[in-house]
């Protein structure tokens, strides 16, 4: 049985530094009939758990810790018994919007999470926050870059506890080099592929953003 990959796209708030905003945040999941791992549970437990569909979620993956890719990941998780994961650096802003609700375990660069088959490996790469990830699914094809590269160029880095000049590194260093054809799937908006952002990396350093 194949892995596959499924969206479900949700709507919210986004909160951070005394500003609110309404967003679209895409939840992916990636599994087969018999087991899923969810990345990012934003908004709508509700939806989620539909989505999930009786499967085991074998986890709760957050790329980062702002509030709009985490606030259903509490109750997504007492639903199903699905670990929530985390980079600590990102811990800081997990505190903001769950003070009671520590994540149940830690990712770091390199850890390899397997699902129906398949690897996801973690890259750490800060910059949007300091414990932002992405996971790497070379089988797939695809890497899930959360709000670190987006079709157009870096996640927003002029809030607090966000660098610019770090995103940058991670893009160049750590996403850049996947081979071209690989499928970027964001956290909000359109999918877009390495090839098509390689070229436009220098534009992003001279803009700024």
């Amino acid at each position: 049985m194949a892995a596959r990959i499924e969206l479900l796209v949700t709507s919210g708030e986004f909160s951070l530094d005394g500003g609110t905003w309404q967003v679209d945040n895409n939840v992916w999941l990636v599994g087969d009939d018999r087991e899923v791992v969810v990345i990012d549970a934003a908004h709508d437990a509700d939806a989620i758990a539909s989505a999930v569909a009786g499967r085991t979620l074998v986890a709760i993956v957050s790329t980062h810790a702002h509030n709009d890719h985490i606030d259903a990941a509490p109750e997504l998780a007492a639903r199903t018994g699905a670990p929530i994961l985390l980079h600590p650096d990102d811990q800081v802003l997990w505190q903001q919007t769950h003070p009671d609700r520590k994540p149940d375990g830690a990712l770091a660069d390199g850890q390899r999470l397997t699902v129906a088959g398949v690897e996801l490996t973690v890259l750490h790469t800060p910059g949007h926050s300091p414990g932002a990830v992405s996971l790497y699914a070379p089988a797939l094809g695809t890497v899930f870059t959360g709000d670190t590269l987006f079709a157009g160029g870096p996640g927003a880095t002029g809030r607090s506890f966000s660098d610019f000049p770090t995103i940058v590194d991670s893009i160049r260093d750590r996403l850049l080099t996947l081979p071209a054809e690989t499928v970027v799937r964001t956290g909000h908006g359109d999918t877009t592929t390495i090839g098509a952002e390689a070229p436009h990396l220098a534009e992003w350093i001279a803009r700024g953003h």
